[in-house]
């Protein structure tokens, strides 16, 4: 099919009249996203609804494979009577239109009326750097005949892969003990605070056509000294959050630094926690690497001193 070329000039000049033409208000349906790191979604002319827990947390940088498609959207007597709401529009940004080309344009959506079918429209991921583009190279609305899908119409893979790409975990908070400063030979406790329930769940949704849930559940975690192997001494012995200290208990969940960090860059060790939560979906078939945020601390570390006094002898 020939791109609708008033309509693209429409969605490219005014918001509003492609939100009133494809029935839309233009503005994300859910968002799970982060600064820094490029990850998430921001779905812009879709009617994708985004929810769940594993939203506004930290995520891992994961992108949709491709950031544009089509969805299903209005039989064809309703997309006739949105054309004809935006009719004036359609003039507004084709002033040198014709009667003729006018005419063209409104028989394109009337011959459809009684068919079986729907028009698909265009929507993209706008925290893709790609997503713009993407869409832009997309007919402004494609007519598909009942129980088709058209070339670039959304699959279910890839609504897993919107509801993976918006799926965020908690971002640790490291715990330690000795907390301000530690001593060579010393156990340095380490365990995780700020997470909260170890699962995380994100669902993507067509409402009444598909549906995509995506679960992150909290594996393990990893531990980065700061520095080499004979400088520190690790255990990972330490569940999905590690241990909080207790006195008496077995050491099982942090560092035993073996040397001063007097000669390191700021005279400290930094020390890396990875939390790394296994991410599974609700169907078979759908694979994905977990989801690893971490978080780190500085630690001194210093030399036990030793004070030896004089005794002083019996005369």
């Amino acid at each position: 099919m020939r791109t609708l070329i008033a309509m693209a000039l429409a969605a490219a000049l005014s918001p509003f009249i492609q939100a009133a033409a494809y029935g839309d208000d233009g503005g994300p349906k859910g968002t799970g996203f982060q600064d820094g790191r490029t990850s998430g979604v921001v779905l812009q002319h879709s009617k994708i609804v985004v929810s769940g827990d594993g939203l506004g947390g930290k995520g891992d940088g994961y992108r949709v494979k491709r950031p544009c498609w089509y969805e299903p959207g209005d039989d064809a007597d309703a997309m006739l009577k949105k054309q004809q709401d935006v009719d004036v529009y359609w003039r507004h940004v084709n002033p040198n239109a014709s009667e003729q080309d006018h005419k063209k344009h409104m028989e394109q959506f009337a011959d459809k009326v009684g068919q079986d079918g729907r028009w698909w429209t265009p929507a993209f991921n706008a925290a893709d750097p790609d997503g713009l583009a993407c869409w832009s190279g997309l007919q402004g609305a494609v007519w598909v005949p009942a129980g088709g899908t058209p070339p670039g119409g959304i699959t279910l893979e890839e609504l897993y892969q919107i509801a993976r790409a918006a799926l965020t975990v908690p971002e640790p908070k490291i715990q330690l003990n000795p907390n301000v400063k530690s001593y060579v030979n010393l156990p340095t406790w380490v365990w995780l605070t700020g997470i909260g329930a170890p699962t995380r769940s994100v669902t993507a949704e067509l409402p009444g056509i598909m549906s995509a849930t995506v679960t992150a559940n909290l594996s393990r975690v990893n531990i980065d000294p700061g520095t080499t192997s004979d400088r520190a001494e690790v255990k990972e012995d330490c569940g999905p959050t590690g241990h909080p200290y207790v006195k008496g208990g077995a050491f099982s969940c942090g560092v035993r630094y073996l040397r001063a960090s007097a000669d390191q860059p700021r005279r400290t060790y930094t020390l890396q926690v990875t939390t790394v939560w296994t991410v599974t979906a609700a169907v078979a078939g759908f694979a994905y690497a977990p989801v690893q945020v971490a978080a780190a601390r500085d630690v001194p570390v210093g030399e036990v001193q030793s004070i030896v006094r004089d005794t002083p002898r019996n005369s």
